[in-house]
């Protein structure tokens, strides 16, 4: 079956080759791995105390900076190396400081994963949250080296607990120790003979709560809110985008819009402007030449920085639950405000926990959060009964970086 996995990740990189004649994305993503090794060779001599971090995209790094940080604290000698599988995290994440080396993962073959760890020599290596590499496992258990998953959920339906999957599951177990997110992954850990796994929560409350406690101010988004209420919508994709189209025209009159896409290429935020031509739009790359407090739509064509425009939200949208995927619900949630997303949520632990208590609204359709609005207005103590909630919440589950190095 090794033989055949790894035949599937060449057969892979074989379409991400086609497709970046056409994906800026998938260029980067095979130009970003030309001369890995060398690369590595030449920032990995002579560094004896290498500390690998494992980080599919932009979400998984942020998941993992507060362990990053803690360990550089503890650790004065230590060498941080930072991979990621997506273009998304690297182009955003490559300069940061963190981090002594950044680069993309190598594929997933057996020469490149033998290659890379007798190049790295890493003294121990976390992977975030997921992605499993097996011929990385296989490597690391070979030449001795801890390896864990942190923030990690695992449910029934993944393919090593299925009866076809069973060949990969004995690579899982080969792990030096599983921090999960929630008892239910540890349950199904052990009934899949898997006992060292323990409960420590989500990283991500650490990190989205240490945002928060900055003093910061984003004076353009004051000046663009002005007198109005403010819906931020955050890492959105067409179908959201269409959503909020219908949406903004029924409540435009008290409210003003900030959208934060997941994709900033030229071609869709062309596409944005289009659904928004009814109202004025103005993108963040426009501000230092317009007025922003005279439009009502404002465009953030940029990454990096919607976290922080959480903060002035009264009502918040995160995208992908439409169609690919929920995207990080906790930096909305840390600010304290009604979140709302799409119907494709049971995935993501924060999302369905928040549901049930009452803080975070799935809808499907624009109607649906216009009636959850016009609600809030009318009924102010449950809109701050709701955004106390969400503040119990994140408090509540705090400290899992602090539990994850206890135990290591």
């Amino acid at each position: 079956m090794r033989f055949f996995y790894s035949l599937f990740i060449q057969f892979y990189a074989c379409l991400i080759k086609l497709a970046s004649f056409f994906s800026k994305k998938a260029k980067l993503w095979c130009v970003g791995r030309e001369n890995i090794m060398l690369f590595l060779e030449e920032k990995c001599t002579g560094k004896k105390n290498i500390i690998w971090f494992h980080c599919a995209s932009l979400g998984e790094f942020e998941q993992g900076k507060p362990l990053m940080e803690k360990i550089k604290q503890k650790e004065e000698d230590v060498t941080l190396l930072v991979t990621f599988f997506s273009p998304s995290g690297f182009e955003v994440k490559k300069n940061d400081p963190i981090a002594e080396i950044i680069t993309y993962l190598p594929l997933d073959t057996p020469k490149n994963a033998k290659n890379f760890i007798q190049i790295v020599k890493p003294q121990k290596v976390f992977f975030v949250k997921y992605e499993f590499w097996y011929n990385y496992m296989h490597q690391l258990s070979k030449f001795a080296i801890p390896f864990y998953y942190v923030s990690v959920i695992f449910r029934e339906n993944q393919y090593f607990f299925k009866s076809y999957g069973t060949w990969f599951l004995k690579q899982l177990k080969k792990c030096s120790y599983f921090f999960v997110q929630n008892e239910s992954s540890k349950t199904l850990l052990n009934q899949h003979g898997i006992s060292n796994a323990i409960v420590t929560g989500d990283t991500r409350f650490d990190r989205v709560h240490a945002i928060a406690q900055q003093s910061y101010e984003l004076d353009f988004i004051s000046s663009f809110k002005a007198d109005k209420k403010l819906l931020v919508a955050g890492s959105t994709w067409l179908p959201d985008e269409k959503l909020l189209s219908e949406l903004f025209q029924k409540i435009n009159s008290g409210y003003k819009l900030v959208i934060a896409p997941h994709l900033v290429e030229k071609n869709h935020i062309e596409q944005i402007r289009k659904l928004f031509c009814a109202f004025s739009t103005v993108c963040f790359s426009e501000k230092e030449t317009k007025h922003i407090p005279n439009y009502e739509v404002l465009i953030i064509d940029i990454i990096g920085i919607l976290s922080k425009i959480y903060k002035y939200a009264d009502i918040s949208y995160v995208g992908g639950a439409f169609k690919t995927g929920l995207h990080n619900i906790l930096e909305a949630t840390v600010f304290e405000k009604p979140i709302f997303f799409g119907p494709h949520f049971q995935k993501f632990n924060e999302a369905v926990e928040l549901v049930e208590r009452g803080a975070a609204f799935s809808i499907k359709n624009a109607e649906e959060i216009v009636q959850k609005v016009v609600f809030f207005e009318e009924n102010l103590s449950f809109y701050y009964n709701t955004c106390e909630i969400c503040k119990k919440y994140v408090a509540q589950n705090l400290g899992a970086t602090d539990k994850i190095l206890s135990e290591l």
